[in-house]
Parts: C-alpha cells; sequence; structure tokens
C-alpha cells in the first residue's frame, strides 16, 4: 500500500491540496500546529475575502468542511514536525509528542506571518489606540461590533489608510511589494464607507498595485462608488494633537508638505516570511530565498517542487500571494506530489 501524501500548515493552500490529493484516492495527513483549521482568514478573523466579498468564515469554512468530511482525510491539530527523514517515497516525520508519520512526499504549506507594525514606530502603532492595522479592522466588521476608534468605541469620522507598512521599504529589510495590500485596502476602504457612509476614508500610497483585473472594480470603484480619496505621498511621521492623529509627511504631486488630522489611521501591513521558516527550513532540509521565504526549485520544470526532492511547497510559504493563487498553488502541489510518489514506487519496484 502507498505511502500518505503529508501536508504541513491548514490554510487556503493545505486545504486545497489535501481535498485534490483525497479526491484522487490517496491517503493524506494533515498536520497543523494550531488549534483550528483556515489559516490567517480564520485565525487573524478576517471579513469578506478579494475577489469574492464572500465571508471568510464562509468561504474558507466550507473548504475546511470539505477536507474533514473526506475518509481518506485524517487531520491532526495542535501538531508539529520536529524531524524528518528518509528518501522520496518512504519519508518518515518525528511529531513533537513523540509520534511518527510515514509518507511518500510532502507538502509545505505554512503560510505567512502578518508584518508587526511595532517595527515601524514613527508611524504610531503601539503609541497610539486609534493606529490600528488592516487585520485589526477586518476583525472589527467579521465580529460585527463595526468599526470603531478603539481608545473610546466612538465611529471614526476620518480615517487614514496608510499603504505599504512592512512592504517596499529597504531601512527595515522589506524589499518586496506583498502583491494583495493595495486591493485589500481598497476593499476595506469600501466596507469602511459602507458602514459609516458619513465617514470620510483617504488611502495614503507610494504606487497603487492592482493588478490584473482587480483595477476597475476595487481601485475605480471605490473612487467612483464609494468617494475613497487617494493621495500619493510619503509620509514622515504619525502623532497625535491631543484630539486627533496627524498623519505628517509630503504630498508628492504637488511637492508639499501636509499634516492632516484623523480620527483613526490603518495601517496595511504587508506578507512576512513565516516566523517558523529557519526551524522549517532546517527540520524539512529545505533551503530558504534571500527574502527568508521557502525556495522553489524552477519553475519552469519542476512545479511547486523545494531544493529537496520529494518535498513541495505552495501558497504565501514561498512568497506573498493571494487566497485564490494559493488555492491553485495548493491543487497543483498535489498533483506533484502524487506524480512524484508513483514515481518513486515505480522506481523502487525495478
Amino acid at each position: 500500500m502507498s505511502e500518505p501524501i503529508l501536508i504541513v500548515g491548514g490554510g487556503p493552500a493545505g486545504l486545497s491540496a489535501a481535498h485534490a490529493a483525497a479526491s484522487a484516492g490517496r491517503k493524506v495527513i494533515l498536520v497543523e500546529k494550531e488549534d483550528r483549521l483556515g489559516g490567517a482568514p480564520i485565525l487573524s478573523g478576517y471579513a469578506r475575502l478579494v475577489p469574492s466579498h464572500e465571508w471568510a468564515a464562509d468561504a474558507i469554512g466550507a473548504m475546511v468542511k470539505r477536507v474533514v468530511e473526506n475518509p481518506n482525510v485524517e487531520v491532526r491539530l495542535n501538531t508539529q514536525v520536529q524531524a524528518f527523514s528518509g528518501e522520496p517515497g518512504a519519508f518518515t516525520a518525528t511529531l513533537k509528542d513523540g509520534g511518527n508519520i510515514s509518507a511518500a512526499s510532502t507538502i509545505l504549506t505554512t503560510g505567512f506571518t502578518h508584518f508587526d507594525s511595532v517595527n515601524k514606530p514613527e508611524w504610531g502603532f503601539g503609541t497610539y489606540p486609534d493606529v490600528v492595522t488592516t487585520t485589526q479592522v477586518e476583525q472589527m466588521i467579521s465580529s460585527g461590533r463595526g468599526v470603531r476608534c478603539p481608545s473610546d468605541g466612538r465611529k471614526p469620522d476620518r480615517v487614514a489608510i496608510l499603504l505599504c507598512v512592512g512592504s517596499r521599504d529597504r531601512q527595515i529589510g522589506r524589499e518586496w511589494c506583498s502583491k494583495i495590500c493595495c486591493t485589500v485596502s481598497s476593499n476595506l476602504a469600501m466596507e469602511i464607507r459602507e458602514e459609516l457612509p458619513n465617514s470620510n476614508v483617504y488611502i495614503y500610497y507610494m504606487d497603487i498595485r492592482t493588478f490584473g483585473l482587480y483595477e476597475g472594480e476595487f481601485y475605480w470603484g471605490s473612487q467612483e462608488e464609494y468617494k475613497v480619496k487617494y493621495i500619493k505621498a510619503r509620509i514622515a511621521e504619525v502623532t497625535s494633537d491631543g484630539k486627533r492623529l496627524l498623519v505628517k509627511g509630503e504630498d508628492t504631486l504637488v511637492k508639499r508638505p501636509i499634516s492632516i488630522p484623523f480620527d483613526m489611521v490603518v495601517h496595511a501591513v504587508g506578507m512576512d516570511p513565516n516566523v517558523d521558516n529557519m526551524t522549517l527550513s532546517s527540520v524539512f532540509g529545505v533551503d530558504l530565498n534571500k527574502y527568508g521565504y521557502i525556495g522553489r526549485a524552477n519553475t519552469y520544470t519542476t512545479l511547486c517542487q523545494t531544493s529537496r526532492p520529494g518535498v513541495f511547497v505552495a501558497g504565501a510559504a514561498s512568497g506573498p500571494e493571494t487566497i485564490d493563487d494559493s488555492i491553485a498553488q495548493g491543487s497543483a502541489a498535489a498533483i506533484a506530489a502524487l506524480n512524484f510518489a508513483a514515481g518513486a514506487v515505480s522506481a523502487a519496484a525495478e
């Protein structure tokens, strides 16, 4: 009997990989270090997803349900791999609880970590309670409480969303674009305006990167239908005048300094490599790329392959990624892992 496929990480990519492999009739063991499946959209309490506008709890919840109910999938929560040995077709994963899992091949779908805004202290996070992150605003919306200023619970009249917090910033070692923040911020701005139609929402940006098909619905739609205002600027700092927050910097279109009052300032936080990637690299014997994400082998000839034969990667574990593309990569990685496992069995039989 063929060994199962081991999938590490239960977010969108991992759920997609598990479903694809199990649907092909292969046994799958899905391990997740947290106490529930769903990854960032569930664990971080996302609201409506881009681009579908479905609630994260419903969309990702449906993915969780079909995996949990599949008889070919064994889910192990609160589980981490401590050691990983063997060869393709005959790997052994040693768990932190002392147990072992035999696997024909492995898919790493370990996701990312949200940038911690305390690493950008000049923009006020951690100093002023009404400076929050996009994730926190998502949680306000998904909880049903609505968008409120944390300091006193009031509805904000003026909201600023600052883009590229933890992205495209060499000074703090984050050179990469996090790919989805512009679109998520445009979507969030529309949600704020939908809930609070009398509010004024401003997005401060270096460049807008609502790539692909997102431009019309999110960038132009947020301006034309929801009256969200976009200001091309370089932000120097976020302070307070004792009553309101002050966003200070330079309007780079008209080349003049700005100091504008707001009730709430939102950091559009980027996607960092998973904080566990150094450990994952050591345990699974895979290389990281120069940014600290799990590295891929040649994309054109080795689909989803890492530097170690038989170990694959999908989703934001290998770099900033959308949920939709993470799901697609999860299915692709499952196909690659199944084909690789079948080849390993054939080679062993010869």
